[in-house]
């Protein structure tokens, strides 16, 4: 098994495709990065050398931000919007859809599930 950006690579699966477990590299990025250190995307990841995956981890972490990092530099910036108090950063800070999205019917995802309102009667 290939260890690269602490993250346990997958050895039965394509490199193209293991390389997407990475948490900041999707399949664009991990074809980019094979192209650029001339490994071939149909491998298997038990069959790379080791200086294959030295080759992999230095370019990774050498050209891009990714786990830990990437997630300190993504809630930093959440954290940013909260605190100048700008309407994205409200929104993050009422657990709201941020992107202009339908309230009143749908994000159950970020609302949380319904909650029902007991013993209210209709006057009639």
């Amino acid at each position: 098994m290939a260890r690269i950006a602490s993250v346990e690579l997958p050895a039965t699966k394509r490199i193209d495709i293991a390389l997407s477990y990475i948490y900041g590299i999707g399949r664009s990025r991990a074809i980019e990065i094979l192209k650029t250190t001339n490994i071939e995307p149909g491998k298997k990841v038990k069959d790379l050398v080791d200086s294959e995956i030295t080759l992999l981890r230095g370019e990774i972490e050498k050209s891009y931000k990714v786990e830990g990092e990437l997630r300190t530099e993504i809630a930093m910036n959440i954290k940013r919007l909260m605190d100048i108090g700008c309407y994205r950063g409200i929104r993050h800070r009422h657990n709201m859809p941020v992107n202009g999205q339908r309230t009143h019917t749908n994000s159950r995802t970020r609302r949380g599930s319904k909650r029902n309102v007991i013993g209210r009667k209709k006057k009639g």
